[in-house]
């Protein structure tokens, strides 16, 4: 099983359709709101570089924004 964390926050759109991509595909994932969460905000942006969420870590590698097909590809699902 992968190892799964996203950055989000609860305004986001595209976080909403990768929480529930990942919850159709029965993926196990930790969340964190960077917009409630100043630590986890600013580890985001030194982990990414940029402020914009969804950011997705798989294993260590790392997707900014809800790309579908790639997020498919990293979880084996395709």
């Amino acid at each position: 099983m992968k190892n799964v964390t996203i950055y989000s926050t609860p305004s986001c759109h595209f976080c909403r359709m990768a929480k529930d991509f990942f919850k159709v595909n029965n993926v196990a994932y930790t969340e964190y709101d960077v917009a409630g969460n100043l630590e986890k905000r600013k580890e985001m942006i030194e982990k990414s570089g940029q402020m914009g969420v969804p950011v997705i870590i798989i294993d260590n590698e790392l997707i900014v924004g809800f790309d579908k097909p790639q997020i498919s590809k990293m979880l084996g699902l395709i």
